[in-house]
């Protein structure tokens, strides 16, 4: 007899969107995020600069981690425009 074994990833999905700048270049919000990985070596939350915002994903492992990039990334948006609008994805 077979075991069946469903695991349901958990996750929460974002597009922060803003007015990026010409020639804009995230190193500096980039450098000052928090390790993305758990001390369990898992992924707390990821992320992707598009050409209009940021995705935000965050899986729900640590969130005072995942908040808190979250955070800096919304901050780097608001020293360069006063809108920034913020869609839960899925």
């Amino acid at each position: 007899m077979q075991s069946v074994i469903c695991i349901e990833i958990v996750k929460k999905e974002y597009k922060i969107k803003w007015q990026m700048p010409k020639g804009y270049d995230p190193f500096d919000v980039l450098r000052k995020l928090p390790s993305p990985i758990s001390s369990e070596m898992m992924e707390i939350y990821n992320y992707s600069v598009e050409e209009d915002g940021f995705y935000f994903v965050d899986n729900l492992i640590d969130q005072s981690i995942s908040g808190y990039a979250m955070k800096l990334i919304i901050d780097e948006a608001l020293k360069y425009t006063k809108e920034v609008i913020i869609i839960e994805l899925g």
